[in-house]
C-alpha cells in the first residue's frame, strides 16, 4: 500500500481510481433516485402556485423581494434559486416540468450527469423560495443526496453500466455518510430530547395514529398489543443507535444490515405517509451491497463487462510516482496510453485541456468533499457534545442544503389534532373545506399515497400542535378562501361555495382518535373526532379589501 498524501488523494476524489465493483448498485440507485425526483415534481405541479404563485398563501416573489432588501447581491448566496429571475405562475410550472422531464431521462439513464444537475438545481429553487412549504428534513435529504450523485454518476448521453467510468469514492462514502446520520442522528435525537416515551418504551402506543398523515394499515398496525408497540419502540433505538455501524465493517456485515433496514423502510412506508423520505432511505441502502451480490439478480448480457473489471482492494493502491503526479500535478508531456487515439486537431487539443485541468478538478473535488463532510460532522456531533468547532463553514453551506442535520421523531405527539377551514354566509351556518389527503371524514379510510407530498396538509398537521399566531399560514389561507383563489382552491379536494366566495372564513381545531375494533364493526367507522374551538380568528372580507376579524379564538389547553 501507498499511503503517500497524493495516493490517497487520488485514491478518494479522482473517479479513474474509483471502486471498480459498485456498477450495478450505481445503476439501481441512479434509476430509483431519478424516480424519487420525478415523484418530488409531479407533487408540486398540482401545487406549487396556490403554495407560493403570486396569489398563492405564501408568495415566492413577496419572500424574494423582502431578502434582496435585506443582504442585496448576496441574495444569490443565500437564497440560491432561479426563481430570481421570475417568480410569476408560468415560471413556478416550467420549473416544475422541467424537473419531472430531467428526471424521466434520469430514470431512462440519458445524459445522468446532466439530469442530476437539472434536477437539483430545479428542486434547490423551489426549496430556497418556499419557507414553511420547503423546511422539511426529507427535502434536504434529496438535495443532498442529488448534489453527491453528481460525482457518482458516470458521464456521457448513454453510459449504460458506466464500466469504464467508476464513482468518485469520496461520493459513494459520503452518501453511505448521510445514510449513516439519518438513522444514527434519529436515535441521539431522540435519547438527548429528554422525551420520557422513548426512555420508557412507549413512543409507538399512538404513533400510527397521530403521526402526519396515517394509513390504513396504520389503523390495523395501531390495534396491535402494547407489547408489539414496545419491542418496536426498543428496536427502533437498537438500529439507529446500534446495528446502523454494520455499515463500517466488512461486507458480510453490510449485507445483513441491508437485510434489516429494508423490510423495516417498507414497513414504515405502508404504516404512515412520509412523502419520499422513506424511499430515499430505502434505495441508499443499495449502496451497501457490491456487485458479486448483485450480478445474480441481473441478465447475463450484463454480467459480460463486469466480470473483467478488477476487484478494487480495501485501501489506496500502490502506484508509482508518475501516477501520482497524474492527479496532483501534470507531468511536463502525455504518456503513449494517454494520447488520443485519433489524430483529429480539435480532438488532440481537447484531450490536453482535460489532461491538464484533472489536476484543478480533482482538487476542487476534494476541498468541497472535505467542506460537506466538516459541516455535516460538525452538525452531529454538536447533537452529543458543545464542541468548539468554526461554525461559519457550517452556516456557509447552508443555503443549498448539501450537509444537513437529520433527526426524526425526537419527541413524539401525545395527540392528533387537525385543523379545519369553514365557510359561511350567515357566521351561523358553516361549511368545510375539504381536504384532499388529510384525515377529516370520520368514515373515510386513510390512505397510502406517499411518495406523493401534499404540503399543505402537512403544514397543517405542525400548525396544529402550536398557536395560530406563530403559523401565519393559516390567516393567509383564510384570506385566499375569502376571495376564492382558484390556485388555493385547487389545494383542497372541492370548492363548497362555487357560485360566490364565503362572506367568513374560519379555521377550527378537531382532536381524532382511531376508532376501537368493535367501533368499526358496528358504524364502519375508521375515525372519531371531538370540537376543540376556534383556532385562529373568524375573518371576513371588508369594503376596500381590508381583513375584519368577527371572533377571536378563546384560550384553548396545551397539546402537542
Amino acid at each position: 500500500m501507498d499511503w503517500t498524501p497524493s495516493s490517497v488523494i487520488g485514491w478518494l476524489f479522482d473517479s479513474r481510481n474509483g471502486p471498480s465493483d459498485r456498477f450495478l448498485s450505481r445503476w439501481i440507485f441512479l434509476r430509483a433516485l431519478g424516480a424519487i425526483y420525478f415523484s418530488a415534481f409531479f407533487s408540486l405541479v398540482f401545487q406549487i402556485r396556490g403554495l407560493i404563485g403570486p396569489e398563492g398563501i405564501l408568495p415566492a416573489g413577496e419572500y424574494l423581494k423582502s431578502v434582496a432588501e435585506q443582504v442585496g447581491h448576496a441574495r444569490y448566496w443565500y437564497v440560491p434559486s432561479v426563481l430570481w429571475f421570475s417568480s410569476g405562475s408560468y415560471m413556478l410550472a416550467g420549473l416544475c416540468w422541467v424537473g419531472m422531464a430531467a428526471a424521466v431521462f434520469l430514470v431512462l439513464n440519458l445524459w445522468p450527469r446532466g439530469m442530476l444537475v437539472v434536477c437539483f438545481v430545479c428542486f434547490l429553487s423551489f426549496v430556497s423560495a418556499a419557507r414553511d412549504f420547503s423546511g422539511y428534513q426529507s427535502d434536504g435529504m434529496l438535495l443532498e443526496a442529488g448534489f453527491l450523485s453528481l460525482f457518482l454518476s458516470p458521464g456521457g448521453l448513454r453510459p449504460g453500466l458506466g464500466e469504464k467510468q467508476p464513482p468518485v469514492r469520496a461520493a459513494f462514502y459520503l452518501l453511505l455518510w448521510e445514510w449513516f446520520r439519518i438513522y444514527f442522528e434519529s436515535g441521539v435525537a431522540k435519547m438527548t430530547s429528554g422525551d420520557p416515551e422513548w426512555r420508557n418504551f412507549t413512543a409507538m402506543d399512538d404513533y400510527y395514529q397521530n403521526g402526519p398523515l396515517p394509513t390504513w394499515i396504520g389503523w390495523y398496525v395501531q390495534h396491535f398489543p402494547h407489547w408489539f408497540h414496545g419491542a418496536t419502540a426498543f428496536l427502533t433505538l437498537a438500529l439507529e443507535l446500534v446495528l446502523i455501524w454494520l455499515a463500517f465493517l466488512p461486507r458480510r456485515f453490510r449485507i445483513a444490515l441491508f437485510f434489516v433496514v429494508t423490510p423495516w423502510q417498507i414497513g414504515i412506508i405502508l404504516t404512515a405517509n412520509y412523502t419520499f423520505l422513506n424511499y430515499l432511505v430505502l434505495i441508499l441502502a443499495f449502496l451497501l451491497l457490491d456487485d458479486r451480490f448483485l450480478m445474480r439478480f441481473f441478465p447475463r448480457q450484463w454480467k459480460g463487462p463486469l466480470l473483467d473489471l478488477p476487484l478494487t482492494s480495501a485501501g489506496p493502491p500502490h502506484s508509482p510516482a508518475i501516477d501520482q503526479l497524474l492527479v496532483l500535478a501534470p507531468p511536463s508531456s502525455p504518456s503513449i496510453d494517454e494520447a488520443p487515439a485519433s489524430s483529429d486537431a480539435s480532438r488532440d487539443a481537447w484531450q490536453k485541456i482535460r489532461f491538464w485541468l484533472a489536476p484543478l478538478r480533482v482538487a476542487l473535488t476534494a476541498v468541497l468533499f472535505l467542506w460537506i463532510f466538516y459541516a455535516s460532522t460538525a452538525q452531529m456531533l454538536w447533537m452529543i457534545i458543545s464542541a468548539p468547532l468554526p461554525t461559519s463553514p457550517v452556516a456557509l453551506l447552508d443555503p443549498f442544503r448539501i450537509a444537513n442535520r437529520y433527526g426524526l421523531f425526537a419527541v413524539m405527539t401525545r395527540g392528533r389534532y387537525e385543523i379545519e377551514f369553514q365557510g359561511s354566509n350567515d357566521g351561523q351556518t358553516w361549511t368545510a373545506y375539504p381536504f384532499r389527503h388529510k384525515p377529516q371524514e370520520t368514515s373515510k379510510p386513510p390512505r397510502i399515497y406517499a411518495p406523493y407530498q401534499p404540503r399543505l396538509d402537512w403544514n397543517l398537521w405542525f400548525a396544529s400542535l402550536g398557536e395560530w399566531r406563530d403559523n401565519p399560514l393559516v390567516l393567509r389561507t383564510q384570506r385566499r378562501l375569502l376571495s376564492s383563489d382558484p390556485d388555493v382552491l385547487a389545494l383542497f379536494a372541492a370548492n363548497p361555495f362555487p357560485q360566490a366566495p364565503p362572506r367568513q372564513v374560519r379555521a377550527v381545531l378537531w382532536q381524532y382518535w382511531f376508532t376501537s375494533m368493535a367501533e368499526k364493526r358496528e358504524h364502519g367507522l375508521w375515525w372519531r373526532r371531538e370540537l376543540l374551538g376556534l383556532y385562529a380568528p373568524a375573518v371576513r372580507l371588508e369594503p376596500g379589501g381590508k381583513i375584519g376579524v368577527t371572533q377571536w379564538p378563546e384560550p384553548m389547553p396545551p397539546h402537542e
